[in-house]
């Protein structure tokens, strides 16, 4: 049995296929608008000033559309998403244009939070709340001059909350599911503290969508975060964060070797934080600091035992340096040096152990006149095991109007360094290479999220080479195979995404706003012509709010509609498309609280995300906001 469910954590690992920032400044995030990104350079900027594409997501947003699961918030966006395990704290793989979910680079408070001990060194979305979230900032598109290794199909940067006071929010709701968060920050002068926390529980689905057996998980968190003057132009600034989840799951139990109910559960710690000091002229400006990510997952099977039958631990430190130089005559230079050191761990059965070092530095060149920006780039990237690695991007942006219409194009190049797991576990092959990417894009875009009228259209491509995925051994014992009887890594793929994104939001008055996001994409091998797994062609979200005139009742609703798609490289097992519809209500009580409520999947629709898998039907919450 543990073999069999080792296997299968393997290959939802690599689905087949054939996420250094500068920390936004606490005092600043607290009003950090819509129109304020730092994905772009790694430095704060005005939206505008780029020819990326480029959505920020809000604090207000977050709220408004409630409950634990930030996967609710993230479709929101064009060109997400998303393939689970099961229920809310499955695993859970985010997809921005059609690559994989291990393509995309995610931060949490500037941290580089991915799980080196992983296959396919990826993050779980499955371990992180939206009441932890205060701020959304995704860059789809290749950037590897800014972000290095990971960043191939975009940029995920998540900032936590940022509270002015007291503020906290509880639900109950479908399976008896409980969430809760607390925040408290104050600012004085310069100095500036914020602390969190948060539990979210609940019985949950049957994760095999054959079974009958629900399969419940929980999670708490803690997060703190600070920033203090040590002279006029240096600060001290730090950031932590600490999570511990345990979600239960399903195997392959004897003698049918199945995809069935089994006692089986999944144990998840993650522990990331940075510290550093800013220091800021009136042209120059340089961060420095010391990151580092901790992620140990345990798999337990109660028919073997209380000890885990499986274990990893993945761990990554990082010394970065990042900054910023006002030149004269518009022009701005962003750049950057980092050194990264990897390690992992894995055992008892398949143990192994590993390590590696990654060392960067890039510059971004940008010039930005009233009505044009222009910023192009170069990164060069070393690894201890493959060697160097060259990445160049481009952008740019013409404002056409005073209205906010602009044209905006960009071309990047991305990269992945292979995984430890995939370059030294007994699965390991030392002679991969790392995945390579290339991506265009071009839109016309017209304000911002949350202006009164917005508007986003984009065509794209991404090519992508050299992509890593598992390949069996079973019944050969020669060449890549020799030695390694159950299977090992190769780079064998190459792949095409291309398609189309659109975005529009609309105000009509003060009470009422409509916002879609759509997206076109296929991606296909350029090998044997099949679709990638699990990426369907079609997504779109439509969101529509109202604020009544009835004791400020707020009334709202989301239909997320998805098309089909294929669970396997040679699209042979379907998955069907579906359409999920949800309403919300809120009203506030005075100017501290506010009540809320919402029915999830109101049609009660039964639906995959990964072919045999469950999730959840017709679900309802509600809760209470108060704020100090």
């Amino acid at each position: 049995m543990r073999f069999n469910s080792l296997l299968c954590l393997l290959s939802l690992s690599v689905a087949p296929r054939c996420w250094a920032q500068e920390p936004i400044s606490l005092s600043d995030a607290d009003g950090q608008g819509e129109d304020i990104t730092v994905v772009a350079t790694g430095s704060v900027s005005p939206i505008e000033d780029s020819g990326q594409s480029l959505s920020v997501i809000t604090a207000g947003e977050i709220d408004s559309v409630q409950g634990p699961d930030l996967t609710r918030v993230l479709e929101r966006a064009p060109g997400v998403t998303l393939s689970r395990n099961g229920g809310l704290g499955s695993f859970t793989g985010v997809r921005v244009r059609g690559s994989a979910s291990d393509q995309v680079l995610v931060l949490v408070d500037g941290v580089r939070v991915a799980d080196t001990a992983a296959p396919g060194g990826g993050f779980d979305f499955g371990t992180v709340l939206s009441g932890e979230i205060g701020r959304i900032e995704l860059l789809r598109g290749s950037n590897s001059v800014i972000w290095g290794s990971d960043a191939l199909g975009g940029v995920l940067a998540l900032t936590t909350r940022a509270p002015a006071g007291l503020e906290a929010n509880a639900e109950h709701g479908a399976r008896d599911s409980f969430a809760g968060q607390a925040g408290w920050g104050v600012a004085v002068s310069d100095y500036t503290v914020r602390i969190g926390g948060g539990y979210a529980r609940g019985d949950g689905v049957s994760a095999a969508a054959s079974g009958s057996e629900s399969d419940g998980f929980r999670q708490w968190n803690l997060r703190g975060a600070g920033e203090a003057p040590l002279t006029a132009s240096l600060s001290v600034l730090a950031t932590a964060r600490y999570a511990d989840s345990r979600v239960e799951i399903d195997g392959f139990p004897p003698p049918s070797f199945a995809f069935a109910d089994t006692a089986e559960f999944q144990d998840t710690r993650q522990l990331s934080g940075r510290a550093g000091l800013r220091w800021a002229s009136a042209r120059v400006t340089v961060d420095a600091g010391y990151a580092h990510s901790d992620t140990r997952r345990d798999l337990v099977d109660p028919a073997l035992g209380d000890a885990p039958y499986f274990t990893t631990r993945g761990r990554s430190g990082r010394a970065e340096l990042l900054g910023r130089w006002e030149l004269a005559q518009a022009w701005r230079l962003d750049f950057g040096a980092d050194r990264q050191r990897d390690r992992f761990s894995t055992g008892p059965s398949f143990g192994s152990r590993g390590r590696a070092t990654l060392t960067s530095g890039h510059a971004l060149l940008g010039w930005h006149r009233d009505a044009f920006d222009f910023a192009g780039g170069v990164r060069f990237d070393h690894h201890s095991t493959f060697g160097g690695e060259w990445s160049l991007g481009a952008n740019g942006s013409i404002r056409l109007d005073d209205d906010g219409w602009r044209l905006r194009a960009s071309y990047g190049e991305g990269y992945k360094a292979p995984t430890l797991f995939q370059l030294l576990s007994d699965f390991g092959n030392p002679a991969l290479s790392p995945e390579r990417s290339r991506s265009y894009d071009i839109g016309i875009e017209r304000g911002n999220r949350n202006a009164p009228l917005h508007l986003a259209l984009t065509a794209f491509r991404r090519d992508s080479r050299d992509l890593i995925d598992f390949v069996s051994c079973f019944g050969s014992t020669a060449g890549i195979c020799a030695g390694r009887p159950f299977g090992t890594y190769d780079n064998v793929g190459r792949a095409r995404a291309e398609g189309i994104e659109l975005e529009l939001g609309a105000s009509l008055g003060e009470r009422f706003r409509a916002q879609a996001a759509y997206s076109h994409i296929r991606v296909r091998s350029r090998d044997s012509g099949n679709d990638l797994a699990r990426r369907p062609r079609h997504a779109l979200t439509l969101a529509a709010d109202w604020t009544t005139p009835w004791a400020g009742l707020a009334v709202g609703g989301d239909l997320r509609l998805v098309s089909d798609s294929f669970d396997d490289a040679g699209n042979f097992v379907p998955i069907d498309g579906h359409a999920l519809a949800t309403l919300r209500a809120s009203v506030p009580l005075g100017e501290t609280l506010e009540l809320y409520a919402r029915i999830e999947n109101l049609a009660d629709v039964r639906h995959e995300t990964a072919a045999g898998y469950g999730s959840a039907g017709r679900s309802a919450y509600a809760g209470a906001r108060v704020r100090f």
